[in-house]
């Protein structure tokens, strides 16, 4: 059974940071590539950032680029999101999934106030 299970959400002041993880089960994960997204309150889901199965690629929404690194470890099956200066902005429900994308995992929620 295909699994994602998002952690390390949580409330920042702006300018803090937070690294996000994702944990995939029940499929092999290096053979896919992977994904952020986040969906703000009221909003539409939207694309963070893809990473290549071996790490060859990593694009970024323009919204979070410079501030945002997604990287992977296939030994661990996870993903991770480190996110550095964050804006109020960047508050959202935050979900991983693989491309083609499966069932969404809970997400992880961010919260950024001061």
């Amino acid at each position: 059974q295909v699994q994602l299970v998002e952690s390390g959400g949580g409330l920042v002041q702006p300018g803090g940071s937070l690294r996000l993880s994702c944990a995939a089960s029940g499929f092999i994960f290096s053979s896919y590539n992977m994904r952020w997204y986040r969906q703000p309150p009221g909003k539409e889901r939207e694309l963070v950032a893809t990473i290549g199965r071996t790490l060859d690629i990593a694009i970024y929404a323009d919204s979070v680029k410079g501030r945002f690194t997604i990287s992977r470890d296939n030994a661990k099956s996870t993903v991770y999101l480190q996110m550095n200066n964050l804006k109020p902005e960047d508050t959202a429900m935050y979900y991983c999934n693989r491309v083609p994308s499966v069932s969404w995992g809970q997400g992880t929620q961010v919260t950024v106030s001061s």
